[in-house]
């Protein structure tokens, strides 16, 4: 009996079972390809976020890790032709410097963190501005943040701030700031410079101030040389630092000329021009109001004296008014205002000069008390008697 012999290749059988097994795999491949289109647009999104590293770009160009690492430092060691290459490819693949990273590694940082209280004051804009020229003179980039007077957003700021290892810091403080929670936050060894506000608990810290009762005082003396016997301190909150030591220098004045100080004259406003205009009307809620006012600064005095001429009363010829910082705009009011000159620029670069002092030189924090000079204009004019 003939055995059955199994279908040869090509055969009628062979064929059928190959169509079989290809209807079987059709729908298996046409499967997989469908998972691999949905896939790729993930794939390629992957590719595209896949962090560049300095590796890559070595092998691209054919040199070593070390040769990328000295042209994204700026070496002079790395031969022109070379660094162009590299350069070229760092360009071309986007790739991207994580200067924190580096930092760490170098336990360095080309960074100063500021930290203003107000940064919508113009006195801190130019003190900003001044800190600024400083350090990029010398090769560091400012990390700015601003708090609003708000302690707990000045928390959040350092916070965040504080993640890119600055390797200082200039913090002008905001009001009610407490030391201990603002060590909770910097480092112990952190490299800070308090600005404008002496903090009760940061003998650790170095600390940029002015002259605020001096200030004052001769702000006072000169409307008393006026001929003024009733002056007002307007503006400012009688819990901040500086505004209790301004309200000291006019204090003193008034009492080396035997002239008392009546507590319906220290009227409290927001150190902003809005509220300084709003609230002038309380300097004549009285009998015998003051004759002229020291205020807490330039731009509550600025604010002082709209609301004045919203009154019918003249700066300067029905009115004295004096400021404190002597921000660009003073003097160009009308009237010109006389003001305390601190020189914000120069004391935001004197500021970072102390920071990279302590940086570079080692120098132990220390207090620092700037000198102001009166300015006398036109806002003062108005003589009495």
């Amino acid at each position: 009996m003939r055995q059955k012999r199994p279908p040869r290749a090509g055969s009628a059988g062979g064929s059928k079972a190959a169509k079989a097994a290809s209807r079987k795999a059709a729908p298996v491949a046409a499967e997989q390809a469908d998972k691999a289109k949905k896939t790729a647009p993930a794939t390629a999104a992957r590719d595209r976020q896949r962090v560049v590293t300095v590796t890559d770009i070595a092998d691209a160009v054919g040199v070593s890790r070390a040769t990328v690492s000295l042209v994204l430092r700026g070496s002079p060691l790395v031969h022109a032709d070379t660094r162009a290459r590299v350069e070229a490819e760092l360009k071309r693949q986007r790739y991207v410097y994580n200067r924190g990273a580096a930092n760490l590694r170098r336990r360095t940082s080309t960074s100063v963190a500021l930290v203003i209280n107000d940064l919508a004051n113009p006195f801190f804009a130019e003190f900003a501005a001044g800190v600024d020229e400083a350090l990029g003179e010398q090769g560091y980039v400012t990390l700015l943040g601003s708090t609003g007077e708000s302690p707990a957003r000045q928390q959040a700021v350092l916070g965040s701030l504080m993640e890119h290892t600055p390797a200082g810091v200039i913090l002008s403080p905001a009001e009610g700031s407490d030391a201990a929670e603002l060590h909770t936050v910097l480092d112990a060894r952190a490299n800070v410079l308090l600005f404008n506000r002496e903090l009760a608990g940061a003998d650790d810290w170095g600390f940029l101030g002015l002259d605020n009762q001096r200030g004052a005082q001769l702000a006072t003396e000169h409307l008393i040389a006026l001929g003024h016997r009733r002056i007002a301190f307007y503006g400012g909150h009688a819990d901040s630092i500086s505004c209790r030591q301004r309200r000291a220098g006019h204090a003193q004045a008034m009492r080396q000329a035997k002239l008392p100080v009546d507590p319906a004259w220290l009227i409290e406003s927001a150190p902003n021009r809005l509220e300084a205009a709003a609230r002038h009307g309380e300097l004549f809620a009285h009998d015998a109001p003051p004759t002229a006012a020291v205020c807490y600064n330039d731009t509550v005095a600025l604010g002082l004296m709209l609301g004045l001429l919203a009154r019918g009363i003249r700066p300067g010829q029905d009115f004295a008014v004096t400021g404190f910082d002597d921000i660009p705009e003073a003097a160009v009011s009308t009237p010109a205002l006389t003001t305390l000159a601190a020189q914000p620029r120069a004391r935001g670069r004197q500021a970072a000069q102390l920071v990279l002092a302590q940086l570079d030189a080692g120098a132990a924090p220390r207090s620092t008390i700037a000198p102001v000079t009166l300015c006398v204009r036109e806002s003062s004019g108005a003589r009495i008697g």
